[in-house]
């Protein structure tokens, strides 16, 4: 009798009292563990060589990932995506100055400095930092709520008539803008420096929807003006949209035809360019820059017809060639613009850090939400020395650079070249390009809401004499309930003491995956190989046995592999696949490289009340991510 049947046949039953967490304490003898306060302090503050080194490499990631830069690899797709995005960076520079209240120019070095300087100290791989629809309203806002154009009015020769002085005025708004950009910059360098960075935990997700149509809703009202030619009375505070609204729809009859006409046949080419470039995607592989065609054919158009002139449609104006000095910022202004810089710094933090962790969780690897804090920190205060204004990444530029191969930051510096080209060489032909046909209207925006931040350590491992560890087994238990303030919380802390890195697991399985197929793509190679060699030599000893020449060919009427002979040692002939010596070969892969984890992972939810759509969300990701590793 095996020991299988003796326990069918052996009935036993486990009775244990279910504990509460009073009764726990009193049964596992509850211990004095602590670590005094001192003691934390003192390792907080201790500075040896390796932690001082790791610090450093920490604070500029680029000297942790160039010396091991793929370059076979990686050069070629990060090549064409910085191509791609840079022609990209072109329109929507412009466009997004407009937005600014800044001239386009100033769009375009807002698209080069901060862009290099994210290089050096970014961490994530594939977002396009730049311009962005949302941060320039909001600059937009501020510039033309401190220079506004009642304060740039000059008397004209007649009696009540009076000009603008739009050259006064921009300049103005330029110094502005570079102030809340420089302002808004040091105040995400000093949150990440106080490591402010789990200020991300608490973006939900129905808000950022939310919020996205909303911003989408203000870029296209603020776009109105240029489609129309129309200038609006300028509106803030609540409900400052509708009467923007009213205030364009009382214009209409003023509306400047040729404006008018220019817009819509922009538009509509926009349109139809971009459908007929999603049915060529799948034969091209760059995408066809639709917004490069655009401006290149309304700038061409508007020099040949000379729509200022003749249409009174307003065009882009000069664009001086060259990088300009860096200014120091107006000390005087960043009283009246404190509110203002740090809801920037907030908001173009939310929007980088959300699109950086979706491009991390999908292409296995992590990015620090602190130093995403300071590396956009100092792409904004450094441009604002150089006149540029904020900055965050867009969605259209990153899922472009994404999708044209680009694996690494390396994209975005040379999008930053384009520019740098097109800046010092090829800018003044964009002069005549009217204003109307940078018309963007991206759908993308986010706001975050500052909560309370609540951190949960909890173990009973070291609180507990008596409580032991179970190999292969944890349950971890969050003595909360799971929403959408503290679900990226969750999901740290889960990982955390668990042990269970997800991206490099995943990494790792990826590249084992990739080393089986070279491997078995090696083997059926070379048993392809082996069997035409035997085959060929089945032939000939075949032939000499019936006095035939031996005939070879190396694929049959219909293209298919020819299946080869095999001589047996009585002189017959079998015949031999070579599809089917493929499956000779086997390729053992490498063990998982930490033996020490868990085989099953129990969440405890017996504190979480209620969940919300990110709270089911998150326990489905967990699941996700954890399955492909074998962890149940």
């Amino acid at each position: 009798m095996n020991v299988r049947d003796l326990r069918k046949r052996v009935p036993y039953q486990i009775q244990r009292d279910v504990l509460d967490e009073l009764s726990v304490d009193q049964v596992a003898e509850k211990s004095d563990f602590k670590i005094s306060t001192k003691e934390k302090l003192r390792d907080a503050v201790r500075c040896t060589g390796p932690r001082f080194k790791s610090c450093f490499l920490s604070f500029v990631p680029l000297l942790t990932w160039l010396p091991r830069y793929p370059f076979r690899e990686n050069a070629i797709g990060d090549l064409i995506s910085g191509i791609s995005v840079g022609i990209m960076h072109l329109p929507q520079g412009m466009a997004y100055a407009l937005l600014a209240a800044v001239p386009p120019v100033f769009g375009l070095y807002s698209s080069f400095y901060p862009i290099l300087i994210y290089f050096i100290f970014g961490t994530s791989k594939h977002i396009s930092v730049g311009t962005y629809a949302v941060m320039s309203v909001m600059i937009g806002s501020v510039t033309e709520r401190l220079a506004p154009d009642s304060d740039f009015m000059i008397p004209g020769n007649d009696t009540n008539s009076t000009t603008l002085d739009i050259i006064g005025r921009d300049a103005e708004r330029v110094k502005i803008a570079a102030t809340v950009t420089f302002l808004s910059g040091i105040f995400q360098l000093l949150l990440g420096l106080v490591r402010f960075g789990f200020v991300v935990t608490y973006l939900s997700e129905p808000l950022v929807r939310a919020y996205t149509t909303a911003a989408a809703i203000h870029v296209i009202v603020s776009q109105l003006k240029y489609s129309f030619g129309i200038s609006p009375q300028r509106y803030s505070g609540p409900l400052s949209l509708i009467y923007t609204v009213i205030e364009i729809c009382a214009l209409l009859g003023k509306t400047n035809i040729g404006t008018l006409v220019v817009s819509i046949v922009t538009i509509l080419g926009l349109v139809a360019a971009k459908e007929l470039s999603a049915l060529a995607a799948r034969k091209i592989p760059v995408p066809i820059p639709v917004e490069l065609i655009t401006i290149i054919v309304a700038t061409v158009v508007s020099w040949q017809m000379d729509l200022k002139t003749e249409y009174g449609v307003e065009v882009v104006g000069q664009i001086p060639s060259g990088l300009q000095a860096p200014v120091a910022p107006a000390v005087s202004l960043l009283g009246s613009m404190v509110g203002d810089a740090f809801a920037l710094a907030v908001v173009g933090y939310g929007i980088a850090i959300s699109l950086g962790r979706i491009f991390a969780l999908k292409y296995a690897y992590k990015v620090d939400s602190n130093q995403e804090l300071i590396a956009l920190g100092l792409s904004n205060a450094i441009g604002g020395l150089f006149n540029c204004f904020a900055i965050s990444c867009s969605m259209s530029r990153s899922m472009v650079q994404v999708s044209t191969g680009g694996k690494s930051q390396v994209a975005g510096a040379i999008s930053a070249v384009v520019i740098l080209v097109i800046l010092l060489k090829i800018g003044e032909l964009f002069e005549e390009l009217p204003k109307v046909s940078t018309l963007n209207q991206p759908l993308c925006g986010i706001i975050i809401i500052i909560l309370c931040y609540f951190e949960y350590n909890f173990s009973v491992l070291f609180a507990h004499l008596q409580v032991k560890e179970i190999p292969g087994i944890m349950i971890f238990r969050s003595s909360a309930t799971l929403y959408f303030a503290n679900a990226e919380m969750y999901i740290d802390a889960l990982y955390e003491k668990t042990g269970v890195d997800v991206a490099k697991l995943l990494s790792h399985k990826k590249k084992l995956e990739a080393k089986r197929l070279r491997k078995e793509k090696k083997a059926a190679k070379k048993a392809k190989k082996e069997a035409k060699k035997r085959a060929k030599e089945a032939s000939v000893v075949s032939a000499f046995n019936q006095g035939e020449e031996p005939q070879f060919s190396e694929t049959d009427d219909s293209g298919e592999e020819p299946e080869l002979s095999h001589a047996e040692a009585n002189g017959d002939v079998n015949k031999l696949s070579v599809k089917e010596s493929k499956d000779v070969a086997t390729v053992e892969v490498g063990p998982d490289p930490d033996s020490t984890l868990p085989q099953a992972i129990i969440l405890d939810l017996s504190p979480v009340n209620f969940l919300d759509t990110v709270g089911v969300k998150t326990l489905r990701n967990v699941r996700h991510n954890l399955y492909p590793l074998a962890i149940y």
